[in-house]
């Protein structure tokens, strides 16, 4: 049996070092993390990675459930496959632990599961229409909404080049100016002026 940790966070700016330390403290032996990366994408590269390793007997360690995923018809899926595969879960803040093998986390850690599921989604949801009535307001008044628009002109789109121009790889340069290997990505496809 292998104990896996999967940590994730949502934008590059935020780190994973508190789940982290709880993952290796809970006796992970290896840890996948999805860095700038939503609940909501249900294919993300390390969870990926980390599924297609899965087998019989491993058990999933999360630091809490919307870590995992915030849909919950795909946090569903997921458990649904772990308890098909052979595979234990366990979260560590949310106190839900199931085992295919035994009685551990019938039908009471699912009814959990799905609550907390669905109240991270709901969470989700009202954020999205929040902001597009802020954006409503905002258009109402002549006014754009959202990030600044980044040109070829500020500071980090240059170091980004600069840095690509010295051989460093996208998710490198990415640690290096505290940005995401996509947006360095989007950075190093805009023209130098």
């Amino acid at each position: 049996m292998t104990r896996l940790g999967y940590a994730r966070v949502s934008t590059a700016d935020q780190n994973t070092e508190l789940q982290i330390r709880e993952l290796e403290a809970a006796g992970c032996e290896r840890i996948y993390r999805d860095q700038g990366v939503s609940g909501t994408t249900t294919s993300r590269p390390e969870l990926d990675k980390m599924l297609d390793r899965l087998s019989r007997g491993d058990e999933v360690v999360v630091w809490k459930l919307d870590r995992l995923g915030r849909n919950t018809r795909h946090l569903l899926e997921l458990l649904d496959g772990f308890t098909e595969r052979g595979i234990k879960f366990r979260s560590l803040r949310d106190g839900i632990a199931t085992d295919p093998d035994s009685e551990l986390g019938g039908a009471i850690a699912r009814a959990m599961v799905t609550i907390i599921s669905a109240f991270a989604q709901l969470e989700r949801d009202q954020l999205s229409e929040r902001t597009r009535a802020g954006m409503a307001v905002a258009a109402s008044h002549g006014r754009k909404a959202g990030r600044r628009e980044i040109t070829a002109d500020h500071a980090n789109v240059k170091r980004a080049h600069e840095l690509k121009a010295q051989g460093l790889k996208p998710a490198d340069i990415g640690k290096i100016i505290g940005t995401s290997r996509a947006t360095v990505y989007r950075y190093l496809s805009m023209g130098l002026h």
